[in-house]
């Protein structure tokens, strides 16, 4: 088994397929942080604290590398989070509805000198979707563990009418940002 270069402070299998993708030998160590908003913490400042937690949570100074990364979704200023239940998810995908959101993905590198971050930030317009739409794709189970209640790289992509921005980071890991990040602590891509 090839040497890892870094730890992936993540237990996403999306961020795993994405560094995959881009030739990173990683291990997982899942970082469990208490991702509850702070009183009057933006959004970008949220994902940018929970991506910098999730990294300082797992490195030592031992360790390999930590790359630690945090998703989630704005729509008029309300957070877009994973769905406690159907009624949420509907809620929020009925609220997306024929209209444009955010995507924010922020991505921290710890290593022995210190700590990096970069945010990536995506709009996504979402067609008009009917009730039995979303009946049929809570069904299906995708939604039920996603920021924001879909999956673009699923069944999800059939709502995106458009997207501006990072396709990897709606997904989680914005690979060209990673690739900048790793490439200041020297870890190469392909």
């Amino acid at each position: 088994m090839p040497t890892p270069q870094l730890i992936l402070a993540s237990a996403s299998p999306r961020r795993r397929e994405l560094l995959t993708q881009i030739g990173i030998r990683f291990v997982v160590q899942t970082a469990d942080v208490d991702e509850t908003p702070l009183l009057g913490e933006t959004p970008e400042a949220l994902v940018e604290r929970l991506a910098i937690l999730k990294a300082k949570t797992i490195w030592n100074a031992d360790s390999l590398p930590v790359l630690g990364s945090d998703t989630l979704g704005t729509l008029n200023g309300d957070l877009l989070v994973k769905p406690r239940d159907f009624a949420h998810a509907q809620q929020m995908l009925r609220q997306m509805s024929g209209q444009v959101h955010e995507i924010l993905t922020a991505v921290a590198l710890t290593t022995a000198t210190g700590t990096q971050v970069t945010l990536s930030r995506s709009v996504v317009k979402f067609r008009t979707i009917t009730d039995s739409e979303i009946l049929a794709y809570w069904a299906s189970g995708e939604p039920h563990d996603k920021a924001g209640a879909y999956a673009i790289q699923g069944l999800g992509a059939v709502f995106v009418e458009r997207l501006e921005g990072s396709y990897s980071g709606v997904m989680g890991l914005p690979l060209f940002e990673t690739a900048q990040l790793l490439a200041t602590a020297g870890i190469q891509t392909l």
